[in-house]
Order: C-alpha cells, then sequence, then structure tokens
C-alpha cells in the first residue's frame, strides 16, 4: 500500500523498508527454493511476474508490506543509521499484513500477518520477532496513515501446524490458537489479553525513506 511507500522503521537489529523494484530480483532468487515456496504457499512467478506483483503491492490498500533489513544491534541510545547506511543492510526476509473483511465488522475483519526470514543465517536470531513487534506497533499506532490502523484484535496468523517454532513465537508475541483448519493442516491464532500486550511492541524509530 502507498501508505508505506516512503517509511523506514528501524530496530535494533532490522530495519523495515517498503518493497521496491530494487528488491525483486533478490526475492525472485528467495522464490526459486521449493522449501520457501512451501512454507508461504507461493507459486513460481517468472521475474516479470515478480515486478508486476511487487507493483500491485505497492499499489493495493489492503497489502501492507516491508522488507526486513539486517541490522548489527545498535549500542544504547545510539544514532539511527542513515539512509545509505540502510541501503547497504543485507536483504534477508519480508513482513506483511494483508487486510480482509470490513473494518465495522468486528467478527469478520482481519489483519492477516505473514513473515518470511529467508536468510538461513538470520533465522532464530531474534529478528523475526522484532520485525512483527515494528510491524505491529506500525500498523495499529493511532498516527498510522490511512487505511492504517487496524485495531489489534484483528490481527491474525495462519501457520502450517507442524511449524512448532512459528507457533512458539506467535504464543510469546500475545497469540493464541482459536481454530484449527484440518484441511489446510494449519492453525489459525489471534491476538488475545487487553490492550497492554500491543503497548510492550517495540515501536522503533520512523525515518523519512526516499
Amino acid at each position: 500500500m502507498k501508505a508505506n511507500d516512503r517509511t523506514a522503521i528501524v530496530g535494533e537489529s532490522v530495519v523495515l523498508v517498503p518493497y521496491r523494484r530494487e528488491h525483486v530480483a533478490r526475492y525472485h532468487e528467495w522464490m526459486a527454493d521449493p522449501e520457501l515456496r512451501e512454507l508461504t504457499a507461493s507459486e513460481p512467478l517468472t521475474i516479470e511476474e515478480e515486478y508486476e506483483m511487487q507493483r500491485k503491492w505497492q499499489e493495493d490498500e489492503d497489502k501492507l508490506t516491508f522488507i526486513i533489513l539486517a541490522r548489527e544491534p545498535a549500542a544504547p541510545n545510539s544514532d539511527a543509521p542513515s539512509v545509505d547506511e540502510i541501503k547497504a543492510m543485507p536483504m534477508i526476509g519480508d513482513v506483511n499484513l494483508f487486510l480482509n473483511g470490513d473494518p465495522a465488522d468486528d467478527d469478520e475483519y482481519e489483519a492477516e500477518v505473514e513473515i518470511m526470514i529467508a536468510e538461513r543465517a538470520y533465522r532464530r536470531s531474534g529478528r523475526a520477532r522484532e520485525a512483527l513487534q515494528l510491524m505491529f506497533a506500525y500498523a495499529t499506532s493511532r498516527s498510522s496513515p490511512a487505511p492504517l490502523p487496524v485495531p489489534a484484535r484483528a490481527l491474525t496468523v495462519r501457520i502450517g501446524e507442524t511449524n512448532e517454532a512459528s507457533v512458539r513465537l506467535f504464543e510469546k508475541m500475545g497469540f493464541a490458537v482459536v481454530k484449527r483448519v484440518s484441511v489446510f493442516e494449519e492453525v489459525e491464532m489471534r491476538l488475545v489479553g487487553d490492550s497492554s500486550v500491543a503497548r510492550r511492541w517495540t515501536e522503533g524509530h520512523h525515518i523519512e525513506f526516499p
């Protein structure tokens, strides 16, 4: 969506940046991996189709997408990195929200999250958790541009039932299993509890990303 097309969110060990054309070639390489396609339930695309998908995701108002860059953990109170420093950081994955339904309908509206750490060297490093916190804080903040914010109670994730690591990750973030969909061999998880859960999310530092 256009809401975040000039926003970077700087965390301690990751930086979230808009998904742009310069990221497509690397993303296409990731999606050549059958394991990643299976984990993300994705179909193989040509490079031309991947560029078209990037354009569509940038324009559609029901898709919020960030590329995850790896940052060496910053010292407390250190200055935010410059734009040039951010552009030099390695690309390691992406995090997305898909908005479904009518925001006025509490029972049907949902913001489904997907996250992928494609680079194996950066898995189990805490970066997925921080990327999710930054995304959730941004998407639910009252200061976020339209069509955001989304209510925290609408946050939803669907995970393969054998993916125990991902289930544990979301449990640590305040989610609980609310449904098991045997036909797809997946579980549906939603944020539970009061608003104090959301207040503990890391907001990061927002900068303009030209």
